[in-house]
C-alpha cells in the first residue's frame, strides 16, 4: 500500500484544509494509506492525522515572528518531533500545502527533505514562499520578490512584524532552503500564480497547474432560499453576497461600504465571515454573518443570493468564486490575480480592480437579466472545470507518474 503525507497549517477547515482533507479522501478511495499532518485546530478527518507541535508552540513562535520577523524559524523541537514521526511512516509522497502559519520550521523542515530519496509535490496557495515576508504583494505593487526582498512595505502584516525587518535574510534563507530538494514538483491553483513562479526563484522546479476544486454534491442549488432569508431577516430583497474568511482591507470591505451607494433599498449586501466589532458597525443596507464552517449553511447561503461579488485586491484563485458558481450564482470580481479566471463571460463579470462604478452597472445587468438566466451555465462551468473528483484526481496522476 502507497503511502501519502498531506502537511498543512489546518486540516477539513477552511479552503486549504477541505483540500487536503479531500485528496486525503480520494487518496484512501484510491488503495492509499493517507496522513495529513497539521498546526492548529483540533479537526475530524478521514486520514490519519498528525498534530505538529501543540497550542503553546504556535504562540510562543508567533511571539517570535512579532519581535524578530523570523515567521518560520521557530517550532524547532516541534519539527524535530515530526521528522521522527516521518521517519516512521516512511511516505511514498510528501504533499506540501501551506507550511506558513507559526507551526513549522521550514529550514529544518527542507534540511530533512533535501536528503530524502521521496517525490515533493507542493500546492502553493500564495505568495508566501516566494518572498521575504509577505503572503501577498499585489496590494503593495512591490516586486522585490524577483531579485531580492528589502525594506518590506508589508513588514506588519501576515506573518506581522512590529520590530525588526529580517526581509533580507528572509528570501536568502528561503531560497536556499526551498531550492534545496532534489525531486519537487511545484503545484500552482492558477495561470497566474504560474506566470509569477516562472519570475522566481522556484521556476528551477517542473510546474504543473492544477485548480482548486470542490464539492459539487454540497455545493449546489438550493430553490427554497425563503427560510433562509427569513433566518437572517432579509425579506424579499435582491441579496448581493460577500465571503472571506477575514474581512481585512484586501478582501474589499471599504469597496462594498461604497458599493452599497450605488443601490435602492431593493438591494441587500450581505458580507459573510464578520466577526463581531465589524458585525456590529455595519452601516444601512448592510447584513453581517458571521463565519461559519458549515459548507451546506453556506451553499443555502449562496443560493439565495442574486450575485456572488468578489472585490479582493489580492488573490490566488478564491473558492469562493467556484462555490458560488456551483450553486448557480453569477460572479462578479475584480480582474485580481487568479480570480478572473474562474469566471466566463456566462457565468459573470470580470472588471478592472478597484472599479466600484463598474461592479454595480454589472450587477444591476444581472439582477436585471434575472438569477434563472445564469443558473445552468453556472453549475455547467464549475462541473467542468472545478468539480473535486476530476481536479484532485490530477493529483493522484501526479503522485502515480512521481512514485
Amino acid at each position: 500500500m502507497k503511502t501519502l503525507l498531506q502537511i498543512n497549517v489546518v486540516v477539513n477547515s477552511g479552503s486549504t484544509g477541505r483540500i487536503a482533507e479531500e485528496i486525503g479522501n480520494l487518496a484512501i478511495s484510491k488503495g492509499w494509506k493517507s496522513y495529513i499532518a497539521y498546526g492548529r485546530g483540533t479537526p475530524h478527518s478521514n486520514s490519519t492525522l498528525i498534530k505538529i507541535g501543540n497550542g503553546w508552540d504556535v504562540k510562543l513562535h508567533g511571539i517570535e515572528s512579532r519581535l524578530f520577523d523570523n515567521h518560520g524559524l521557530a517550532s524547532k523541537r516541534a519539527t524535530m518531533n515530526f521528522i521522527n514521526e516521518i521517519e516512521k511512516i516512511k511516505p511514498d509522497i510528501i504533499h506540501l500545502h501551506n507550511i506558513h502559519g507559526y507551526y513549522l520550521n521550514y529550514k529544518m523542515l527542507f534540511n530533512y527533505l533535501s536528503h530524502l530519496d521521496v517525490p515533493i509535490v507542493w500546492t502553493l496557495h500564495d505568495c508566501w514562499p516566494i518572498t521575504g515576508h509577505c503572503s501577498h504583494f499585489m496590494f503593495a505593487k512591490c516586486d522585490k520578490w524577483k531579485v531580492l526582498c528589502s525594506h518590506c512595505p508589508l513588514k506588519k502584516d501576515y506573518p506581522s512584524s512590529l520590530l525588526f525587518d529580517r526581509s533580507v535574510n528572509n528570501y536568502i534563507d528561503k531560497k536556499k532552503s526551498f531550492t534545496s530538494v532534489k525531486r519537487m514538483t511545484i503545484v500552482p491553483v492558477s495561470d497566474w500564480l504560474s506566470g509569477v513562479l516562472k519570475d522566481s526563484f522556484l521556476k528551477v522546479y517542473d510546474q504543473c497547474r492544477i485548480y482548486n476544486g470542490i464539492n459539487l454534491d454540497i455545493f449546489h442549488f438550493i430553490s427554497e432560499i425563503t427560510q433562509t432569508k427569513k433566518r437572517y431577516n432579509i425579506g424579499a430583497k435582491y441579496v448581493l453576497l460577500g465571503v472571506a474568511s477575514n474581512w481585512r482591507l484586501r478582501k474589499g470591505l471599504d469597496d462594498f461600504f461604497k458599493l452599497r451607494s450605488s443601490f435602492n433599498n431593493d438591494f441587500m449586501i450581505v458580507l459573510v465571515g464578520l466577526d463581531k466589532k465589524l458585525f456590529n458597525s455595519l452601516p444601512d443596507g448592510i447584513c453581517g454573518i458571521e463565519k461559519t464552517e458549515s459548507p451546506t449553511e453556506l451553499a443555502a447561503i449562496y443560493s439565495m443570493a442574486n450575485v456572488y461579488i468578489n472585490m479582493t485586491l489580492e488573490d490566488t484563485f478564491p473558492t469562493t468564486n467556484l462555490e458560488s458558481m456551483a450553486c448557480g450564482t453569477p460572479v462578479v470580481t475584480y480582474n485580481t490575480g487568479g480570480s478572473g479566471e474562474s469566471v466566463s463571460c456566462e457565468t459573470g463579470f470580470v472588471v478592472d480592480k478597484g472599479d466600484v462604478d463598474s461592479v454595480a452597472i454589472a450587477v444591476k445587468t444581472i439582477c436585471a437579466n434575472g438569477k434563472k438566466r445564469y443558473l445552468a451555465p453556472c453549475r455547467e462551468r464549475a462541473n467542468r472545470y472545478y468539480n473535486k473528483d476530476d481536479r484532485f484526481n490530477e493529483y493522484i496522476n501526479l503522485y502515480d507518474s512521481l512514485v
